[in-house]
């Protein structure tokens, strides 16, 4: 008897994900001088992952809490933890908040509060099955941006122009226009802070313009907001693009993720932010968040959550917790200062001004595909092919080895 082929024969492999697919070749690479510049998670000095000794604190305090459980929590989380993150994006004080028009739902990290958010907007925004309402993404965003919204039913996602390569920052001039230019009630995905993967974002005047465009045109705003606190060190200076268009009367969602000012990565601590016109909005919204978590997840996970609301709940931790973030973000500076010193230092070729005027966790470096192909290749060192860099993978004992590196793949290429 011939055996049957499977049912799943034709099932095609899919690609892999490139920046995990870059850390498993940087694994499997034997060379003594390697150096992964590829994922997006903070190491210290030593390339290691470091848990926030706040958190250690706060692990403790769970764990000799009798009172705690594992029952279910509420399908839209845990009470606390939502009024609190919403608290902290939008700041205690905002009117938004007084008036009872603001609302968390807790996710599965940044990526489940942009996918519900996403999905509810399908569904629900200006009127009902919303599949062909264009939703704009910068070009370049997160690899991710386009998946989830995809997956969420969108099927007219279009780019908005954002970085300019030759003057290595913002095209701010290309993005207005294409605001003006979408249809009205068009979704707008924003960062609210340390751009990925170019590191570059609006000042406080070029964010005023943004809004100014996006109110006339009654665009929506849809904010990501996954590095508060550890762009700059300063919490309130990473959510102002956020809190400037709630002043303007916006309504908007805000995606919130607590994987990096946390450092809970494997812990998935998310939320979506609503920000309606009134408390009735906000209630009905939430309802319908309700039904679509109860297909997907059903009910979050408690630990992340209880950590996070825990800290911000407890004005002793989250001084101290501020403390932990602020020693990040002063590393992340720290290296961009340090690695354009070096690359001046060598005579590298071109301005290395945009590794220290951009913010956060990457940096856009402007290392073309061959150059970056030289640095894995023929260095060792592993980043994306957009040349965009995780600046937490560098540390003083391997920094002249990648200025070396940058030095040498740039000039190779120029003498060619």
């Amino acid at each position: 008897m011939a055996c049957a082929s499977s049912l799943f024969a034709a099932v095609p492999l899919a690609a892999p994900v490139a920046v995990f697919k870059l850390t498993a070749d940087f694994k499997e690479d034997p060379h003594p001088m390697k150096v992964n510049l590829g994922v997006g998670a903070y190491r210290t000095d030593a390339s290691q992952p470091w848990i926030l000794p706040v958190v250690k604190k706060v692990e403790q305090q769970i764990v000799s809490d009798t009172s705690l459980n594992h029952e279910y929590m509420p399908i839209l989380g845990l009470p606390e933890y939502t009024k609190l993150a919403c608290e902290l994006v939008l700041g205690k004080d905002s009117p938004a908040i007084a008036e009872n028009r603001v609302g968390g739902v807790q996710c599965l990290g940044g990526t489940g509060a942009l996918r519900i958010g996403g999905d509810f907007l399908r569904s629900w925004y200006n009127g009902t099955n919303n599949t062909s309402t264009p939703l704009y993404v910068s070009a370049p965003t997160w690899a991710n941006h386009n998946g989830v919204f995809g997956a969420s039913g969108f099927t007219d996602i279009r780019s908005y122009r954002y970085w300019d390569p030759a003057k290595r920052g913002l095209n701010l001039q290309g993005l207005l226009e294409d605001m003006e230019k979408a249809p009205e009630f068009s979704i707008f995905v924003l960062h609210a802070c340390a751009h990925n993967p170019t590191g570059t974002d609006p000042s406080k005047e070029e964010w005023q313009k943004i809004a100014e465009v996006m109110k006339r045109r009654s665009l929506f705003p849809f904010f990501d907001s996954a590095y508060q606190g550890f762009a700059s060190g300063d919490l309130d200076r990473d959510a102002w693009a956020i809190r400037y268009f709630v002043s303007q009367g916006f309504e908007l969602f805000c995606a919130q993720s607590f994987s990096k000012n946390f450092g809970l990565y494997n812990e998935r601590v998310g939320n979506l932010c609503i920000v309606a016109k009134d408390d009735d909005n906000v209630t009905k919204i939430r309802s319908q968040m309700e039904k679509l978590a109860r297909t997907i997840w059903s009910n979050p996970p408690a630990h992340g959550a209880r950590i996070v609301a825990m800290t911000l709940g407890n004005p002793q931790l989250y001084t101290e917790w501020k403390g932990n973030v602020k020693t990040m973000a002063d590393r992340v500076l720290l290296m961009r200062a340090q690695l354009k010193e070096k690359l001046e230092k060598l005579g590298t070729p071109g301005t290395w001004d945009h590794l220290t005027q951009q913010i956060g966790m990457f940096s856009f470096t402007g290392l073309d595909p061959s150059q970056v192909d030289y640095m894995i290749k023929k260095k060792h060192i592993y980043l994306m092919a957009s040349g965009r860099i995780n600046m937490c993978g560098l540390t003083t004992s391997n920094l002249d080895y990648v200025a070396e590196s940058i030095y040498e793949a740039v000039t190779s290429r120029a003498c060619q």
